[in-house]
């Protein structure tokens, strides 16, 4: 049986073999690794790692706000009294960190080093006057106000993320109830029934059926009651000549033949004064 070469691990990247000490199997027969199918049952002796294979971050931040509040916090610094050049001195030291593996994310970062750089020289500076006579505003005011909003909301975030979510800290419990099929009516309170007759005997008032009778009725044969009524008076109050009792279709007759003998001129409508009763008389004097 001839003997295999196994490859290292930095020559096995470039397809190089290279002879290492004959790896006597041990007695349970269970390799370390394989490699291109082959067992390994030993450590390579001159295995290469580079000095970049593994890298720990022990710190990650989601932005240049959130290095620099962490900065400020972790050295309980005051935020109203922020120490620029010390805080200034440790952020480009982080900076100059992630420059050397992503220059894209350092570009974001250097964006506030210059801001830090240009209050820190402000600082500086003797303070302009202003025109009302008032302080002059901290340099570094607006970063102050920008950093505490930044910390609102960072720990308004973790208080959401820390209430239960369903299928990470909680999952939903689903039974599965067996539903009979049959269908239970509700019980009919003696109310209801008289509610439901009530509306019944309801619409049954709306669909009566009218039955409608000719009535045969004479204008002037009411005129001529009404002349024989005014006889032998001086005259009558408007109302007495209608019957109430009757149908409405006589007292319309009625007042059609008080019209009717007004307008021939054989009876007269008066009124003493706006608002009085009115009368009807004879407008002239029947032979005795």
């Amino acid at each position: 049986m001839s003997s295999q070469t196994p490859l290292s691990g930095g020559d096995a990247a470039t397809g190089v073999e290279t002879a290492v000490a004959p790896a006597t199997p041990p007695v349970d027969g269970v390799a370390l690794a394989r490699l291109y199918g082959e067992p390994l049952f030993r450590m390579p002796t001159d295995l290469y790692i580079p000095p970049d294979a593994l890298e720990v971050f022990l710190e990650t931040f989601e932005g240049p706000l959130d290095l620099l509040l962490y900065l400020i916090r972790r050295q309980n610094f005051n935020i109203f009294d922020i120490p620029l050049a010390q805080v200034t001195r440790q952020y480009l030291d982080y900076v100059d960190q992630i420059r050397q593996h992503n220059l894209e994310l350092a570009s974001e970062y250097l964006l506030m080093a210059a801001m830090l750089i240009e209050i820190k020289s402000r600082m500086l500076l003797p303070p302009k006057p202003t025109a009302d006579g008032a302080e002059p505003e901290d340099p570094r005011a607006e970063l102050v106000r920008r950093l505490l909003e930044y910390e609102q909301m960072k720990l308004a975030a973790a208080q959401l993320d820390a209430l239960p979510v369903i299928g990470r800290d909680f999952l939903r419990a689903q039974v599965t109830m067996e539903q009979s099929n049959v269908t239970v009516f509700p019980d009919v309170s003696l109310g209801d029934l008289r509610e439901a007759w009530a509306d019944i005997l309801k619409r049954a008032k709306l669909n009566q059926h009218h039955h409608i009778s000719r009535e045969q009725l004479s204008v002037r044969e009411y005129m001529t009651k009404m002349l024989r009524r005014l006889q032998g008076v001086r005259y009558v109050e408007f109302q007495e000549l209608f019957e109430t009792a009757t149908s409405p279709t006589v007292l319309v007759v009625t007042f059609i033949a008080m019209l009717e003998l007004s307008r021939e001129r054989l009876l007269e409508v008066t009124q003493a004064e706006a608002f009085a009763p009115i009368y009807v008389r004879l407008a002239y004097t029947p032979l005795q």
